[in-house]
């Protein structure tokens, strides 16, 4: 089992990130393209990143823009976030050589993805949410993505893994099974976010269990919901987790967001694995 970083808003450069990793004895970084420095045109200088994971013997996964709404109702915006997909995917075929050389060339190397709930609307006495007003509209989208996907990862060892947030709706439930039938969609089980949302997706992602394949490890808990704490700092069972995810043979992101965080819970596995 290998466990990496986030990307970590106190480092403001790779190559912080890239000493950090390697100073703590991590495998790889999660490349976040909710950052502005992790933006599409800058992943796609790879041969930057490349020498960078080099100097250090390290690896990248990819996590996608939290906004990415594959489902927009306006056409304009689904085709571009598909087309920041596709450049992703071409960019993550360049750095499958890092994963082989640095990593477990018997873990895919995943791109990280959340699902967008879309909007609602408030009447009097309930919310609609569109998507689920409009499924079929809804559907029809995911089925466009996953013939694009599989078109563009052809036979790269690649995987686009769906994280769970606050809790997956009953439509997108539908969409991610749809995906999951496909070689080229695994899930993510984000355990501190799965705490704070009262573990309502636990029974989904058992259900799927096979198709687990990457983990984000952070401590959290439900009362007050609170997430992205170091291990050992809230009530998740957390060697349950980590179990599961070496029996699933997948990567794990430890995901708090400050250094301190990070290194408190690098110190607890490693205590663990003692």
């Amino acid at each position: 089992m290998q466990f990496g970083m986030p990307t970590l808003i106190e480092n403001r450069t790779l190559e912080e990130n890239a000493r950090l990793c390697a100073r703590l004895g991590l495998r790889f970084i999660e490349l976040n393209m909710n950052f502005p420095e992790y933006q599409l045109e800058a992943l796609e200088q790879t041969d930057c990143l490349i020498r960078a994971a080099e100097r250090k013997g390290i690896y990248y996964t990819i996590h996608l823009d939290e906004n990415l709404n594959i489902a927009d109702f306006n056409t304009l915006v689904s085709i571009a976030y598909r087309e920041t997909v596709r450049r992703t995917i071409a960019v993550a075929k360049k750095l499958v050589c890092l994963r082989d050389r640095f990593g477990d060339k018997s873990q895919p190397l995943t791109l990280n993805m959340h699902m967008n709930h879309g909007i609602y609307i408030t009447l009097p006495d309930r919310k609609v949410r569109m998507y689920e007003r409009d499924f079929a509209s809804y559907m029809t989208s995911y089925r466009i993505f996953r013939d694009r996907c599989e078109e563009w990862i052809g036979d790269a060892d690649l995987r686009i893994v769906i994280e769970n947030t606050d809790g997956f709706k009953d439509y997108e439930k539908e969409a991610i099974a749809y995906l999951l039938a496909s070689p080229c969609f695994g899930l993510t089980w984000d355990i501190g976010h799965s705490k704070a949302a009262g573990e309502t997706d636990v029974p989904f992602i058992m259900a799927n269990r096979e198709k687990l394949c990457h983990f984000h490890i952070h401590d959290g808990t439900e009362k007050p919901p609170r997430n992205h704490l170091a291990l050992g700092d809230g009530g998740i069972d957390l060697a349950a987790r980590l179990n599961l995810a070496e029996e699933r043979n997948a990567r794990c992101v430890l995901e708090t967001k400050t250094v301190a965080a990070l290194e408190q819970s690098v110190a607890y596995v490693e205590e663990k694995q003692r």
